[in-house]
């Protein structure tokens, strides 16, 4: 079974351009909602050190069928290099809420 939504991740270097991107998905329809989460602390190997820094951390809710666009905006807009863009499959959840997301991203 195909998921028919998905919750796209991605981090970023401060708050304001974690809105950024969460609000740059939503006034675009690829998204029916976004959560910014953080601060918090983001442990990985980058250009052969180990890294440790501050990010935040963007959730976004779309129906699977928008999970390319969404990418491809995500990808522009985004100031890392190779920025973790990451969608994971909605297997369950409120009717409801499902509903309103398919609605929101058409």
């Amino acid at each position: 079974m195909t998921a028919e939504n998905v919750v796209v991740t991605t981090t970023t270097d401060s708050e304001s351009a974690a809105r950024a991107l969460a609000a740059g998905a939503i006034e675009a329809r690829l998204g029916a909602c976004a959560q910014v989460l953080g601060p918090i602390t983001s442990v990985y190997r980058w250009e052969g050190a180990v890294q440790t820094d501050q990010e935040w951390r963007v959730e976004i809710k779309t129906a699977a069928r928008r999970t390319e666009e969404l990418t491809a905006h995500l990808l522009e807009h985004h100031s890392y290099d190779t920025p973790e863009v990451i969608a994971t499959p909605i297997t369950g959840g409120s009717p409801a809420y499902l509903s309103w997301l398919a609605e929101e991203t058409r």
